[in-house]
């Protein structure tokens, strides 16, 4: 009885740590002499450790952040344990097209290079952006869908190259309210925690479908991209959330979940630098590994729409 007692919860963590928390480490040993990296929300978490392991792999770093102190302390980190003087801040406010403009005008007039484009930066918050959209769709999609079009003609230069779109598994229990985006500019309605938490997950459906569509229109190009789940690590993703059942989550979090966001970061790196997944392009990624969505994940009617939608949000259609 006893043993039984035992063995049934530790069963239960070992299988919760092997399909949620245990993540495959990327042993490639490729190396990115000459080329050029943009990395969104590079200032912490899974967006700084990927940027260091693309230091440490000799690559020019562009650190991609909305604060400045935050973006040139990283700065200052990252040169110091790769010891790659090549890793420069240079600011980006997702919340603002105006600033996604800024950012790639002078990224543009300033580099010759990109070869990998990976939109890693998201939150879970309320608000809106200053363009007068939701707060996480702004952030999370449109942000990252303006940045990626406006920068895809020195990706396709530079060929081949690489778009990285970080997604989460959460995007299992997204949808997309087409109606309520169109009418609202919003991925969902109220401001309650478990109102953003949905947002959230809808938010990262969009970088599946985006990713899926995107892939179409780059056939042909040698530019590939690919959506990703990083693994459940601890980060600043929540921060803003502060009700009762999002204060047992964070300590589940902290009982379960990876604190190392280096090993976050491994399916990133795997998707930027594996050879031979250029015929996976628009496909989702978890530990290492291409794995199945659900249907409307890949609905290519769907994928469409929100693109179109997604152009017309950015002032581009």
């Amino acid at each position: 009885m006893w043993f039984l007692l035992l063995t049934v919860p530790i069963g239960a963590y070992f299988i919760f740590y092997r399909i949620f928390v245990h993540r495959k480490t990327f042993t490639n040993a490729v190396t990115l002499y000459g080329k050029t990296v943009i990395v969104t929300g590079s200032n912490t978490g899974i967006g700084k450790a990927t940027a260091l392991a693309l230091a440490l792999r000799g690559a020019r770093v562009i650190l991609a952040c909305r604060s400045k102190q935050r973006g040139e302390d990283a700065v200052r980190d990252i040169r110091r344990e790769s010891g790659n003087d090549e890793v420069v801040f240079m600011p980006l406010d997702l919340a603002s097209m105006k600033s996604v403009c800024s950012f790639t005008e002078t990224f543009l007039k300033s580099e010759s290079r990109l070869d990998l484009l990976i939109n890693n930066a998201g939150l879970a918050a309320p608000g809106c952006t200053e363009d007068g959209l939701g707060l996480v769709l702004g952030v999370n999609h449109i942000g990252p869908f303006l940045l990626t079009n406006l920068l895809l003609d020195r990706l396709k230069e530079c060929a081949p190259s690489r778009v990285i779109n970080v997604s989460s598994v959460g995007h299992d229990l997204g949808t997309i309210d087409f109606n309520c985006i169109n009418t609202h500019k919003r991925l969902g309605m109220g401001s309650s925690d478990v109102d953003i938490f949905k947002m959230y997950c809808h938010s990262k459906l969009c970088n599946v479908l985006f990713t899926h569509e995107l892939a179409k229109r780059l056939k042909g190009t040698n530019v590939t991209c690919y959506s990703l789940h990083p693994g459940s690590v601890r980060s600043e993703i929540g921060r803003t959330m502060n009700s009762w059942y999002m204060l047992i989550a964070k300590y589940l979090m902290q009982m379960f979940f990876q604190t190392d966001a280096m090993s976050g970061s491994q399916t990133t790196l795997y998707c930027a630098l594996q050879e031979g997944i250029e015929p996976l392009s628009g496909r989702y990624f978890s530990d290492c590994k291409v794995r199945e969505v659900k249907p409307e994940a890949k609905d290519d009617e769907i994928a469409r729409k929100l693109w179109d939608v997604s152009e017309r949000l950015c002032g581009t259609a």
